[in-house]
């Protein structure tokens, strides 16, 4: 296999598991960050990690990298340790709260991080694949938040890596660069890696991934393709507007299988559990709704169903 031309090479499948997480638990004093966590990733897949604040992504990257340990249960990596998988180089990682050194250029860095690779790419190869190279020359303390988070991601794919693990991958940077950087990624997937990314863009989940994690409190609460994630959250979107004047709520209050309702002037918006039952009792108040549309949860949504529907559970 030749990495240093530069062209990113295909990894031969192996049935080996990429990540494997078995009964893996973390904890920090009275926080159980990670808890009972059991899962397995496979080469070619664009997974998403979502959870909301406090729910665990961020300790369950550094446990994937071996920069904490478990407090009980194994992480393993192709079949190995995540030490001796990154000692092999077999994972880059770009990591949020990852610091650039300071008083070098973004070449320089680039260059080091190829030197430092068991199997680099060119690293004017590497620039380009960023979106960088305009850059080269760059003090890094120089950088825009945007900027730097390109050159995190260069350094991340500085060689030929089977793993990429990426936490909040895209803050900072702009929706041109934010697409170009996600084009990227496609064709890393296409070439047989495994992409992990933790994002709070849920919209960049829906988009990208070919399968969907959502944490809460520690615990794997879905796992799925985006489709079978909003469908887990058993509900649906209704809305409609209604003729001038002022809307009683509380009749709509009072619908069947409600979940939520918005009312914003003369526009209400519900979710519902049951969006044929609803309706149908919403004409049964002797309502007439203009511009009826019923549509499934968005992942948005759906997100947050499953995690409210968790904290009622945990009250």
């Amino acid at each position: 296999m030749t990495t240093t031309a530069g062209t990113p090479t295909t990894p031969t499948p192996s049935p080996t598991p990429v990540v494997g997480f078995d009964e893996v638990s973390k904890t920090y004093g009275n926080v159980r960050a990670v808890d009972g966590l059991t899962l397995t990733l496979r080469p070619g897949e664009t997974v998403a990690l979502l959870g909301p604040n406090g729910a665990g992504k961020s300790t369950t990257l550094d446990l994937l990298l071996g920069l904490k340990h478990p407090d009980s249960g194994t992480v393993r990596l192709f079949g190995t340790t995540p030490r001796e998988a990154i000692v092999a180089g077999r994972v880059g990682a770009m990591l949020q709260s990852g610091g650039l050194m300071d008083e070098v250029t973004v070449a320089e860095l680039v260059r080091l991080a190829c030197d430092l690779h068991p199997k680099p790419y060119r690293p004017s190869d590497v620039l380009a694949r960023a979106g960088i190279g305009q850059l080269a020359d760059r003090k890094v303390d120089k950088l825009s938040g945007g900027q730097a988070q390109r050159v995190r991601f260069a350094l991340a794919t500085a060689g030929d890596s089977d793993l990429i693990v990426l936490d909040e991958p895209t803050t900072g940077m702009d929706v041109t660069t934010r697409q170009g950087f996600w084009a990227t990624m496609r064709e890393q997937a296409d070439q047989g890696r495994t992409v992990l990314f933790a994002t709070h863009y849920l919209e960049e989940a829906d988009a990208i991934a070919d399968r969907v994690l959502v944490l809460h409190r520690g615990r794997l609460l879905a796992d799925g393709t985006a489709a079978e994630i909003k469908a887990k959250a058993g509900a649906r979107r209704i809305s409609f507007d209604l003729g001038d004047g002022r809307i009683d709520e509380a009749p709509l209050r009072a619908l069947p299988f409600l979940t939520s309702i918005d009312v914003s002037g003369q526009t209400v918006r519900i979710q519902s559990s049951d969006a044929d039952a609803t309706v149908h009792a919403l004409y049964g108040l002797g309502l007439y709704p203009r511009n009826l549309e019923v549509a499934g949860l968005g992942l948005e949504q759906a997100f947050v169903a499953i995690t409210a529907a968790e904290e009622a559970k945990s009250k």
